[in-house]
């Protein structure tokens, strides 16, 4: 069994997120900011971008478990495992690790997704629809439903990943994809489905430190709910299955 050290670690969570948020960030760049070739290509094409983000975020991330999200080290831990992923145990320091890697990548991730398209951020647009590029936020704002609609989708993430623990199927990253991509499509249109702490907060802070052209507010009052929101949702899922492991 290989080992892995904490630099290891933090460099598999780290760019595993960061292809994560700039895949996932890209492609909502791609269908909301103007003169791009996929403007106005719809709310399934990004269910489908951050599927596939996920994939290859997962694919990049093998040497730590792929986690790429707070969620799923937070499920982990709730659900009992003794490591993380394969040599690498569940301890505070390791789990500090993870989610530390992942927010900083998260924030690299959405840098790169905001050079990628800056001329498109120079053009006018309305503000939220810049930083809805880089966060989510509510389409009824609510923050008490707001934190349930997180604590379901993430805990049907969690719950899932942990039963395919269970599939003799040889799939790989792939199940997980179309799982993020159906989340969405169900389960994202209140708050556009965060699920993942590090998802949301890093690329938060990459708005409010980047001199995007016209930029407005971070939002941050409403900043808490994915955060806390999947990772309540994360523990729960990660509880629940232990009823069916």
């Amino acid at each position: 069994m290989d080992v892995y050290s904490t630099w290891e670690i933090f460099a598999s969570e780290a760019v595993g997120t960061g292809l994560l948020t700039l895949l996932g960030t890209g492609v909502v760049a791609n269908v909301l900011l103007p003169k791009s070739k996929g403007f106005n290509g719809g709310w399934l094409l990004i269910n489908f971008g951050w599927g596939f983000a996920v994939m290859a975020g997962v694919y990049a991330a093998f040497k730590s478990g792929a986690h790429i999200n707070p969620a799923v080290t937070f499920g982990i831990w709730a659900n009992g495992q003794p490591e993380f992923a394969p040599g690498i145990e569940v301890t505070a320091w390791n789990g500090l690790v993870y989610v530390t890697a992942q927010m900083f990548g998260a924030a690299l991730g959405a840098l790169a997704s905001f050079l990628a398209y800056k001329k498109h951020f120079d053009e006018d647009l309305d503000p939220a629809s810049k930083l809805a590029v880089f966060a989510t936020g509510p389409a009824i704002r609510s923050y008490g439903w707001n934190l349930i609609t997180e604590i379901v989708g993430t805990f049907v993430l969690l719950f899932v990943i942990l039963m395919f623990a269970n599939n003799t199927a040889e799939l790989g990253p792939l199940p997980v994809a179309f799982l993020v991509v159906g989340i969405g499509a169900s389960l994202g249109g209140p708050t556009g489905y965060a699920i993942n702490p590090a998802r949301d907060l890093g690329p938060r802070i990459a708005h409010a430190l980047l001199p995007i052209r016209g930029k407005g507010s971070s939002d941050w009052s409403y900043a808490w709910v994915p955060v806390i929101g999947p990772i309540i949702g994360g523990v729960l899922g990660g509880l629940a299955a232990n009823w069916f492991i």
